[in-house]
């Protein structure tokens, strides 16, 4: 009913009862008596607390397997209860990688169909990341992969000889994890086939830690590096990272099998997990983690910016202190400090190379899988 319709309603004045008089011309007035309130779908008020969860226990991310997370007590010394969860809806858009130490409420028990929620993501310490490109134009550049959370040692397993060690990944690997802040390890496999001297002359500048392993050997100073620590290991196909993993932990190939029941029932070969170091003997120290991830060709460095490439090259940086704040120390800056600094013997030659190619694929001038020129060794 319209307002200029209610001047011809009647209305009841006072009077004999039924006696009724027009008034025309007059519009009734409204209060809130006259207005109705339809009830919403819920009547439950909004809020924006969220709940304690006081009752919630700590817990480690050990696997990831299309939206179920395994996940450990990581004061359970024997690792073995697996706790299966889920990613609870109040955590928004919120990652959960391997390494990211949580809270988990729910059915904790790891009991076979047992589902857990994860409530909360502690803060990282550290964030290991890689794209499939170094150029931060293209798809692949823009496309960031965390690789694990929380690490504190990167190590870098190469093979001496077949295949023979490639410096440029491992000059990748080490500005990703000064990046990160994780500190580098480099491990070189198959030292029974050939000795260490090229690599190690190569990063002679550099305060790199190395262990050396052959097959059958002790791996007592492996462990040391590795004892109390989360260890990431990447490294190519075929340098005799599984066989070190299987190694340090004898019964990787079942635990790996018990995280990966978690989803489908396999274990992908894109997925990382972490494995618990077997106690070796009466020692009571903790004997770490390692993060198993698979064979990878190179860790593409797009999310890096080109300031801090330099990062991975300690051996250079005091070689441009003397440039100009606008230099972009690649070979087409005539008045870069860097050559003469190479020049003088301060630096590597293959050092400053390598440098200035992962500026060229960083600047979309090279493709970052082209071969350098020989200099002894496999870039």
């Amino acid at each position: 009913m319209y307002l200029e319709d209610v001047a011809r309603v009647p209305r009841t004045l006072g009077g004999t009862r039924g006696e009724e008089l027009t008034l025309p011309g007059r519009k009734r007035e409204y209060d809130e008596d006259d207005v109705r309130i339809r009830p919403g779908r819920s009547s439950r008020p909004r809020t924006r607390t969220r709940p304690k969860h006081d009752d919630a226990i700590d817990g480690l991310v050990i696997t990831v397997d299309r939206g179920r997370y395994g996940c450990v007590r990581e004061d359970d010394d024997a690792g073995t209860e697996l706790i299966t969860a889920m990613r609870a809806r109040e955590l928004g858009r919120k990652s959960v990688v391997v390494g990211d130490r949580v809270r988990l409420v729910g059915d904790v028990s790891g009991a076979d169909g047992a589902l857990a929620r994860i409530v909360r993501i502690s803060e990282r310490t550290s964030v290991l990341r890689r794209t499939a490109d170094d150029d931060d134009t293209t798809p692949e550049g823009r496309l960031e992969r965390v690789v694990v959370a929380n690490a504190d040692q990167l190590v870098i397993v190469s093979a001496l000889s077949d295949p023979p060690p490639r410096t440029g990944f491992i000059d990748r690997c080490l500005v990703a994890a000064y990046d990160a802040g994780i500190e580098p390890l480099l491990c070189l496999t198959k030292a029974d086939l050939a000795g260490p001297e090229q690599v190690l002359d190569y990063y002679a500048e550099l305060d790199l830690r190395h262990v050396l392993v052959r097959p059958g050997s002790d791996l007592a100073e492996v462990r040391d590096t590795l004892a109390g620590r989360i260890s990431v290991m990447v490294g190519h196909s075929g340098v005799g990272k599984s066989t070190l993993v299987n190694r340090l932990v004898p019964d990787a190939l079942r635990a790996v099998g018990v995280v990966s029941a978690i989803g489908k029932g396999r274990h992908t070969s894109t997925s990382a997990v972490a494995l618990r170091l077997p106690v070796v003997g009466k020692s009571r120290k903790d004997p770490g983690w390692i993060v198993d991830t698979p064979g990878i060709r190179s860790f593409g460095l797009a999310h890096v910016s080109a300031e801090s490439l330099l990062h991975g090259f300690p051996d250079l940086v005091e070689g441009t202190l003397d440039d100009q704040p606008n230099c972009g120390h690649t070979a087409a800056d005539a008045d870069c400090h860097l050559d003469a600094w190479v020049n003088a013997g301060h630096a590597d030659r293959r050092r400053l190379d390598s440098y200035r190619r992962l500026l060229a694929s960083r600047a979309g001038e090279l493709d970052w899988q082209d071969q350098p020129p020989d200099t002894g060794l496999t870039a």
